[in-house]
């Protein structure tokens, strides 16, 4: 597996969605229950709740696979205790193309682990600016390709360990 596939999880983030995950998974048989309920009331066609019933197992189906991949693909550890370096799990400040005016404060992590935070965007390590930031000293300019093609300079002007 290469460090872009791993996701940085802190213990506390590791162990809410376990938690999620357990419930889900416990939560099954309910689910299941509820569809053999809802088919006995006859005709599937126009059962609303049946329907209701199969898409809510479906949603939760796609949350568990999500969660057994994220924690299956995910490195459990501390945030960074360095400061000045673009790691996962800094908190980071930049500004684009030369412009110190047009600055940015984020967190380099996975939405999961942003949750803490709703005041603080969250990019991903494996996101073409998260990607260019990764292993930046303060100072240091990077450059990334936007979705249209076009390249974009992002320079570093600072990154702290996260703290939830």
């Amino acid at each position: 597996m290469t460090e872009a596939n791993v996701t940085w999880l802190t213990p506390e983030s590791h162990e809410r969605l376990k938690g999620e995950l357990d419930a889900l998974i416990a939560n099954r048989p309910v689910i299941a229950a509820e569809i053999n309920e809802r088919r006995e009331e006859g005709d599937l066609k126009e059962n609303g709740g049946y329907h209701a019933a199969r898409e809510e197992q479906g949603q939760q189906e796609a949350r568990i696979r999500q969660l057994q991949e994220l924690l299956n693909n995910a490195k459990v550890g501390v945030p960074p205790s360095k400061s000045g370096v673009a790691l996962p799990g800094s908190v980071v400040k930049v500004y684009y193309d030369g412009d110190e005016s047009d600055t940015e404060t984020f967190l380099i992590a996975t939405r999961e682990e942003g949750l803490g935070r709703a005041d603080l965007e969250t990019y991903s390590p494996a996101s073409p600016l998260g990607g260019a930031l990764i292993d930046a000293k303060v100072g240091e300019t990077r450059e990334y390709t936007l979705p249209n093609g076009k390249t974009m300079k992002v320079t570093l002007v600072s990154a702290e360990p996260y703290h939830s």
